[in-house]
């Protein structure tokens, strides 16, 4: 690695120069770019050299204190710039379609139906294949596709793939989309929940018992919980076509729901679908899609929704559910249980997240035990899947909580433990906490509980595997190494080459024009989650630089050259470096693209 280590003055002289000569700009050469030197004449100031340099220390010093001191902590407030805001001049989506009839909204419609004027100002395009036509035969986006020229005919008509449509037929590639009519139904407050108005009413009668202030002991909790299982398995049957089950006439006990074989895998949790995608190659047994809030879910709205998509190759996966209150939380699993399809529904009470703290959601519930216990058992009244729950240590960094609240999770009926090695107040800062996790493992026996935490290779899995886990989570490690996964399989150390990375960068892009969409919008919302990712994928340091084997996870590296251009440049810090590797793959960035990373120090001035 020494040899390779430089200074950030040289890296980004480096950067510099290798752009200039894909430019074809050959001014200076890449040699001279590495050298001391920055290239720049100074004028004579009749100062010693010794004195002048001292200065120029003092003056560095003093100005890198004040960037740390600005520069540090997150973009709590940073600006979001929304999709559609980069394509102003939108075609009806009645002619993008092709549909026969006219649009509905006539001469009310907000969007352009010349197509002729709408081509005259469409933005030119960023390819001449597009990856939607190529897989599928057909790309649905039609002339606003970016890659229209692949697939456009005569007269702006939208070419088709007839073998390739047959071939793939009507296989659903996307599950859990939001129906149209369930989210009007939402919307209108028309949906009925009535297994869960049957466990909140035993809930309350529970509290009229427990007198003024509603407070009851927990055996008259259990008791009511009962209660509410026996009303339930007792509701009014829905009429269905089909044959009649067994399910139809008795409602399944907590220990005969399907269980997930859980133990001995490897979970990548908090990643939207095309990075899922990308894990799932890599040898990723279980994926979880990203947080959604309840009451946004309760109240129809489709960007949360879209949380819960999951894609075909996906076979074991959940949903990560987000909520304080026992009456939304036990709606919302009986919404989920009904219209869409999961392996397992997760609560995440490890969020450390303010918004969602201060409400008294995430880990606010670790010390809010009677809301959390309402929460798990109603839930699981009212779901067929296991219940799973996310935890932390604790909310304090030196007063750990879990190993209390683990044996109250088994009574309650959870039906796996995921445990992150830290407190809320550590965040991801220091070094996890194995050794609380081994011991937290063995309180939860038989309940499998799966351990999280500063796992960045495969050493760091075997050494978590040696305690009592069932199981490891892979969160910040799979961003930033997503083949991590196959080194942990295989047990080695993959030295993967920069192409090789890119390959994996590109198929992100394909999976994100697929799911959300090749044209202007769908183009630049891929780019953004791309950038977000490569603010973590650039603490990635190659096997074969390193003096020092394995990397850890919280050792950010040093400046240093790779062995070619596109591992230096994959190495950068910087947001604009950033920008250039997207767009290699997605052409270049609209005029008005502006990107603030959601840390401060790798923001761009």
């Amino acid at each position: 690695m020494c040899r390779y280590i430089t200074t950030r003055e040289k890296f980004h002289e480096f950067l510099a120069a290798g752009l200039k000569d894909q430019k074809g700009d050959g001014e200076e050469s890449a040699e001279a770019s590495t050298d001391g030197d920055n290239g720049t004449a100074e004028e004579p100031t009749g100062e010693p050299e010794s004195k002048k340099r001292k200065a120029d220390d003092e003056a560095q010093a003093e100005d890198n204190k004040q960037d740390k001191k600005k520069m540090k902590g997150q973009n709590k407030s940073r600006p979001h710039m929304k999709p559609h805001s980069y394509d102003d001049r939108r075609l009806c989506p009645s002619l993008v379609q092709e549909r026969d009839s006219k649009c509905f909204y006539g001469d009310k419609c907000k969007f352009i139906h010349d197509v002729a004027d709408y081509m005259s100002t469409k933005p030119a395009d960023l390819g001449d294949r597009c990856y939607l036509y190529d897989t599928f035969g057909k790309c649905v986006f039609g002339i606003t596709c970016r890659f229209a020229s692949a697939h456009m005919g005569p007269d702006f008509k939208n070419l088709v793939k007839e073998e390739v449509c047959k071939t793939l037929g009507q296989k659903e590639m996307v599950r859990n989309s939001l129906d149209k009519e369930l989210q009007r139904r939402l919307r209108k407050r028309q949906v009925t929940f009535s297994r869960s108005e049957t466990y909140l009413k035993s809930i309350g009668a529970g509290k009229a018992k427990g007198g003024a202030n509603g407070k009851k002991s927990g055996s008259e909790n259990k008791h009511a919980t009962t209660d509410a299982v026996a009303e339930n398995s007792q509701s009014p049957l829905v009429k269905t076509i089909g044959p009649l089950t067994d399910a139809d006439i008795i409602k399944l006990r907590p220990c005969e729901k399907k269980q997930v074989q859980y133990a001995p895998r490897c979970c990548v949790q908090c990643g939207n679908l095309p990075f899922r995608r990308v894990c799932k190659r890599f040898g990723a047994d279980i994926t979880c899609g990203e947080m959604a809030m309840c009451t946004n879910l309760l109240q129809g709205q489709a960007s949360e929704w879209a949380l819960l998509k999951r894609h075909h190759t996906e076979d074991l996966f959940g949903v990560q559910l987000e909520g304080c209150f026992p009456d939304t939380m036990t709606r919302c699993a009986e919404l989920l249980n009904q219209n869409i399809d999961v392996d397992f529904v997760d609560i995440n009470s490890g969020c450390p997240i303010d918004l969602v703290y201060k409400k008294g959601g995430g880990c606010g519930l670790m010390t809010r035990t009677n809301k959390f216990e309402q929460i798990v058992r109603g839930m699981n009244s009212v779901l067929d899947v296991p219940l799973t729950v996310k935890i932390r240590t604790g909310v304090q960094q030196n007063c750990n909580i879990a190993h209390k609240l683990i044996p109250e999770l088994k009574k309650w009926g959870v039906s796996l433990i995921t445990l992150h090695g830290r407190s809320r107040e550590q965040r991801y800062t220091k070094i996890a906490d194995w050794d609380y996790i081994d011991t937290c493992s063995r309180l939860a026996s038989p309940v499998p509980l799966f351990g999280n935490g500063d796992i960045l290779s495969y050493e760091d899995a075997l050494k978590a595997r040696q305690t009592g886990v069932s199981g490891i989570m892979v969160a910040r490690g799979a961003l930033i190494k997503p083949w991590l996964f196959t080194e942990i399989k295989e047990r080695r150390r993959w030295d993967i080459s920069s192409g090789e990375r890119m390959d994996i960068l590109r198929d992100f892009t394909n999976y994100g024009l697929e799911h959300w969409g090749s044209d202007t919008q769908g183009v630049e919302k891929t780019r953004t989650f791309l950038l977000e990712w490569l603010s973590f994928t650039c603490r990635y340091i190659p096997v074969g630089l390193l003096e020092r084997v394995p990397q850890k996870i919280n050792e950010r590296p040093p400046y240093y050259l790779g062995r070619d251009y596109l591992e230096t440049l994959m190495a950068s810090q910087h947001v604009g470096d950033w920008v250039r590797i997207s767009e290699m793959l997605l052409g270049p960035v609209p005029k008005n693209f502006s990107f603030l990373p959601k840390h401060k120090a790798n923001a761009y001035k």
